[in-house]
């Protein structure tokens, strides 16, 4: 698995996920609040599967 996934922006997932997450804890209460693991574990791994099939990265490519 080459790292797919920009570090930036893979801080951007982690803070999303856990704030997703969180709904399931405070706010609505609901459980559609665990596809917060979604992002999570993509931005903790540094690598995402859609961008991974579609030929995506938005790491810069060394010249």
């Amino acid at each position: 698995m080459k790292q797919n996934v920009h570090n930036i922006e893979r801080v951007v997932r982690v803070i999303v996920g856990l704030a997703i997450i969180s709904l399931v804890f405070i706010g609505p209460q609901s459980a559609w609040g665990w596809l917060g693991l979604v992002p999570l574990a993509t931005g903790v791994v540094g690598w995402c599967p859609p961008y991974a099939l579609f030929g995506i990265s938005t790491c810069k490519t060394p010249e």
